[in-house]
């Protein structure tokens, strides 16, 4: 990585402004899924030890540019606190402003300081440059990113405030996001195969025709995989499809086809009448009956998808191969998940991206044999499409 990162730093004394990641579940006051402030501790942990004046600070939610206490911070502040022992957490109830300002600088060596969701203001958004200077005034001219789930918005407090302060660092999260995605597209050990699920394909054309240009073999499931196989002419029954990217699809089985690239779709699947039945059968898709809709990856391809993963050096997964969150569809999933697990124990290296395959990782009780689990799912995406993310782009490059 060529950036400049939070160990090349001189921070005793000084005040740092860290843009982290604290989107998170939130109800009653208390934080529910706290990966994202724990991911974050080492960075907090490095930085609080060599005396840097600690000024947090990140979004929650989407409270569209105005004041919402469902989008209020102050519960993270307090598990913050719990995560770092105890150690006190000052709030300061706006992230610009007489209080924060004044937060910022009674701050000791060592101290810790969040602010209130800067998507209060709707200058974040924008990127706007006045806002950008008043956050950049709460430092003391070192900027930290280590918000990797934020690094594909060009938001005021991950991309603007780059521009008034001396040094913009990547955070030691950052620096492991970046270096296993970037080995992943540049030098991977090899087979490198991908998984792919979710929804859409219209979520993720770009990311399918990169890592067909950088991968192996892809193993495509998921509702998304639907409009692939109906391109092809196959039943589908009622499963859901993107009937307006049905000549994609084509296109995309076309060129893996002409390039010889290994491209997979299930072969049988698990089927019921409706997302809510709990009446299912399986059979193999050419075989699929009227009035059913597909909602997992049957047991073909779960044999088949595994046998590919275990001969894998390096495993890039986005995206659930059917709809996990109910137990009769949740098979394939988890079956994925174990081999991956099982893959990363023999060596190679496992990246799982994306929200819902992250949690379908938390769900199987393998997420400690994954050898990287990604904090951004937008992100992800965007960096394994091949995109620049704005809030990389905006961290000083080493010289």
């Amino acid at each position: 990585m060529n950036k400049l990162s939070i160990r090349d730093l001189e921070l005793k004394g000084q005040r740092v402004f860290v843009r982290v990641d604290f989107n998170v579940p939130t109800s009653g006051g208390k934080v529910g899924d706290d990966t994202r402030v724990r991911e974050t501790l080492p960075t907090l942990r490095l930085a609080a030890e060599r005396g840097a004046r600690l000024v947090l600070a990140s979004h929650l939610g989407r409270p569209k540019g105005k004041v919402d206490p469902k989008y209020s911070l102050a519960p993270v502040a307090a598990r913050l606190q719990e995560l770092l022992g105890g150690k006190t957490v000052a709030f300061a109830a706006d992230c610009i402003g007489p209080e924060a300002e004044a937060k910022s600088k009674a701050l000791r060596d060592g101290e810790v300081l969040l602010l209130e969701n800067v998507r209060y203001h709707p200058e974040e958004e924008a990127n706007d440059a006045e806002f950008s200077r008043k956050l950049a005034a709460l430092c003391d001219g070192l900027f930290v990113c280590d918000a990797f789930g934020s690094a594909h918005r060009a938001h005021a407090s991950v991309v603007g405030i780059t521009k008034f302060v001396r040094q913009a660092a990547a955070g030691l999260l950052m620096e492991k996001e970046l270096a296993y995605l970037g080995k992943a597209i540049s030098h991977p050990d090899r087979p490198f195969v991908s998984v792919l699920g979710g929804a859409k394909v219209s979520d993720k054309i770009e990311v399918v025709q990169n890592l067909m240009k950088l991968a192996d073999a892809m193993l495509i499931g998921g509702a998304m995989a639907y409009t692939f196989l109906k391109s092809q002419g196959l039943p589908i029954g009622t499963s859901l499809v993107e009937n307006d990217k049905l000549d994609l699809a084509r296109d995309l089985l076309a060129e893996a086809e002409r390039r010889k690239f290994r491209l997979l779709l299930p072969v049988d699947h698990v089927l019921a009448g409706s997302i809510d039945s709990t009446v299912t059968r399986t059979t193999d898709i050419a075989q699929t009956p009227e009035g059913w809709m597909g909602l997992d990856i049957g047991p073909k391809t779960i044999e088949q998808f595994s046998r590919e993963i275990s001969a894998a050096r390096t495993i890039v997964w986005n995206g659930p191969l059917g709809m996990f969150e109910k137990p009769a569809f949740a098979q394939g999933t988890l079956a994925i998940a174990r081999a991956v697990a099982a893959a990363s124990g023999k060596g190679a290296t496992s990246i799982v991206g994306g929200g819902d395959s992250v949690a379908a990782v938390e769900q199987s009780g393998l997420a400690c044999q994954i050898s990287h689990i990604s904090t951004g799912g937008g992100a992800s995406l965007e960096f394994l499409a091949g995109e620049k993310l704005p809030g990389v782009e905006a961290l000083t490059n080493r010289s």
